[in-house]
């Protein structure tokens, strides 16, 4: 009874960790910008750089879920020095960026897979609706642009990094 109970212990486990969730790789930052070529593409101040991984099974609700969690989550410090305030409480930027590589099976190997990741042109429609819902939500959203070779700078405040999922 108990290797059984181990083994769907395990199950859950991998069916937690494979797919299932959009995520956000996201830093408190004092600025960041995104580059392409020579171009200043994107430029924000005090708030939220978010790295937005899709991974093969996401959809629009997941991706609703990661903006609700982006957008309220307590990573700003209240007069305290807690981190009780949100990006909306701030006034802060958003600044979203596609990155592929959040998806990656890093598991096996000394070279990633992905496999995980949702294809690029049904990730490109993901990914602008996350931008659109984020834009109709919040005043200061700004992002990269999808699929490009970009260069991003930032200055992370803390350092605080934290890794969301829908």
């Amino acid at each position: 009874m108990e290797r059984q109970q181990r083994k769907l212990t395990s199950y859950r486990m991998a069916v937690v960790q494979k797919g299932e969730h959009v995520i956000a790789l996201i830093q408190r930052v004092n600025w960041a910008q995104v580059r392409i070529g020579e171009d200043l593409h994107a430029d924000a101040g005090q708030g939220l750089l978010a790295f937005i991984g899709i991974e093969r099974d996401d959809d629009e609700s997941q991706a609703t879920k990661l903006l609700d969690k982006i957008l309220a989550y307590r990573v700003f410090a209240d007069d305290d020095g807690k981190m009780n305030l949100d990006l909306k409480d701030i006034g802060g930027d958003l600044l979203l960026v596609s990155q592929f590589t959040l998806a990656a099976e890093t598991n096996k190997g000394l070279r990633p897979g992905f496999s995980s990741a949702k294809p690029p042109a049904e990730a490109e429609v993901l990914y602008d609706f996350l931008v659109k819902s984020a834009r109709e939500r919040h005043e200061f959203v700004q992002c990269g642009k999808f699929g490009a070779d970009m260069q991003v700078g930032l200055e992370n405040d803390g350092p605080v990094t934290f890794i969301l999922k829908s």
